[in-house]
């Protein structure tokens, strides 16, 4: 009996025919970034929609990653410099972030823990936070401390890109 059932597998396994019915494999391939954020990728068998998320909003490591991400970007950045232990931080992070994805990549942001890069906080002369930095092409265009609404971070992204 354990034989004949071997068997049956193994000639399933080995035969030349594609399986049919419905284990049948699906074949997906890693979607690319679309408008929507939606791609389709179809398949005899059967249609999978996937969808990515086009990463605008990245923690800085150190600062060589600062120099490559933000200082040499061809895009504009954000800089959120920000703490754990920071209340208002916790607030304006998630807001900005919205406000930034709601760009579809005309800008990005960089997210930076003062604890963690001390060094990055005093070359930026920031003395409390949250702190937001505008940078494009390398340099500071615009700036701002503490808490704002949504129509104010709106504006203050509108004019970082131009």
């Amino acid at each position: 009996m354990a034989q004949r059932l071997l068997r049956r597998f193994l000639a399933s396994v080995i035969s030349r025919k594609p399986p049919q019915g419905p284990w049948a494999p699906v074949i997906l391939r890693t979607p690319q970034c679309s408008p929507g954020n939606l791609t389709v990728t179809p398949n005899q068998a059967r249609s999978v929609y996937t969808t990515r998320v086009c990463t605008t909003t990245f923690n800085i490591q150190d600062g060589p990653d600062f120099q490559d991400r933000v200082v040499n970007s061809e895009t504009p950045v954000v800089v959120d410099f920000h703490a754990q232990w920071c209340g208002p931080c916790k607030i304006l992070g998630p807001r900005l972030e919205k406000m930034v994805a709601k760009q579809h990549g005309k800008v990005v942001m960089a997210k930076v823990d003062i604890d963690d890069h001390t060094d990055l906080a005093l070359e930026y002369e920031v003395s409390a936070v949250p702190t937001v930095l505008a940078i494009k092409n390398g340099d500071v265009v615009d700036k701002f401390v503490g808490i704002k609404d949504e129509d104010q971070l709106e504006a203050f992204l509108k004019k970082l890109i131009g």
